[in-house]
Parts: structure tokens; sequence; C-alpha cells
């Protein structure tokens, strides 16, 4: 499972980027609305980091014309852009029509294997289901991420299954094992799934053993 990174924040993908797991990041309105930052000037910034590996950048409209010269735009700023497209009629328009012009493309707000397949079937590089928001309506979020995983590799689909609003490490752990492709996930997220109690009293228990072969090895 490939790990991206759901952010525009510069200093935390360059980060976890030196941590060696960093294959993608996956960016939307709402994220660079909140730097403050101008939309082309973030993600440009964020292109230019990631070299070659993919960075989702959402379209703006609910319009399929408007929605593929949005596309042809942001792949000017980068050939590692991918389109990011929201899961509707309108998007799954174009969807088709920027698969074939050879754009990548990430159908998001995946809710239901119904949406998961269209977005597939249309021609979506990617689909990322939405696990986090469907728990916090009692739906099974991981089940849809499995569900979309089978679909796409029993039908050979030319389709990775991105696992999105991940909230916590479980739902991590949850996605590695039903097999998803790739899981986005916040910052916070990556820093906590890394940590468990028992490595910070291991880690003290080493250090304590070799300050004391130290004082040994002096006498």
């Amino acid at each position: 499972m490939d790990f991206y990174l759901d952010t525009a924040d510069i200093n935390q993908i360059k980060e976890i980027d030196k941590w060696g797991i960093l294959r993608g990041v996956t960016t939307n309105p709402s994220i660079i609305a909140k730097t403050g930052r101008d939309y082309q000037e973030a993600v440009s910034e964020v292109l230019a980091i990631m070299g070659n590996r993919p960075v989702s950048v959402e379209t703006l409209k609910d319009d399929a014309e408007v929605i593929v010269e949005q596309g042809k735009k942001y792949r000017e700023w980068g050939n590692n852009v991918v389109v990011k497209v929201a899961t509707t009629e309108e998007g799954l328009k174009a969807l088709s029509e920027l698969r074939k012009l050879g754009i990548p493309t990430n159908a998001t707000l995946i809710f239901s294997l119904n949406q998961g397949i269209l977005a597939a079937e249309a021609g979506a590089n990617y689909i990322s289901p939405f696990v986090g928001r469907l728990d916090d309506i009692g739906a099974d979020g991981i089940g849809l991420v499995e569900d979309c995983v089978n679909y796409v590799e029993e039908n050979g689909l030319d389709c990775k299954i991105i696992s999105a609003s991940l909230r916590s490490p479980q739902h991590l752990e949850e996605s590695a094992k039903v097999g998803a492709h790739i899981a986005t996930c916040p910052y916070s997220l990556l820093t906590k799934a890394l940590k468990h109690p028992l490595n910070d009293i291991g880690l003290k228990a080493f250090l304590d053993d070799w300050e004391k072969a130290k004082k040994k090895l002096k006498k």
C-alpha cells in the first residue's frame, strides 16, 4: 500500500518525505484555502517538491466542460498533476473526456459502490472512497474500500483505490488489510501511526542499559 499525504502544507510534505515513504499528495480547495495562499502558487510548490510523484488537484466547478478545461490548465502546471473530480453526473462526463485526452484523474467523494463502479468505468485512474465520513453516519467505510478494490481487480480495470478521509491509525491498518492500493492521510495521522507506548518504554530501557554499560566500561 502506498502512502499519500493529504495536505498542502509544504513543511508537512518535506518532513514526511524525509521518512522515505511518501508516494504522492492529495489536495482539495478546503485544504489550500486554509493556507491562505493563491491556488496555483500553493499547488505549484507542492508539485515541485514531489517531482514525478502524483499530486491530486481538485477542479472547482460541477460542469463537465469547465472541469475538462481546468484539467487541461492544471496539467500545464506539472506532468505529475492528477485532476481530482467530484463523482457527479457532470463529473462522470469529465472523467470520460479527460481519459480520452490522456489526463489522469482521481474520482473523489465516493460514498457507495455504485459511485465507485461508475467512476471506474468512466475512466478514472484513481477512485477515493471516503472512509471517515461514512463511519460518521454509521456506514462501513472500510467495507466500501474493500468492495471497490475487489471490483476493479476482478474486472481488470486500470484504476487504483485510494482509501481517503482516514481518521485513525486503525483506519490505516484496516485499509491495508482489505487491499487498498493507496492510503491518503493527514500529517497528524501518520505521526500517530508511528507511535506506540511500548516503543517509548523499550527505547528508554535500551538507552538506560547502554548508559549503565558505558559506566562499567569506564571502571
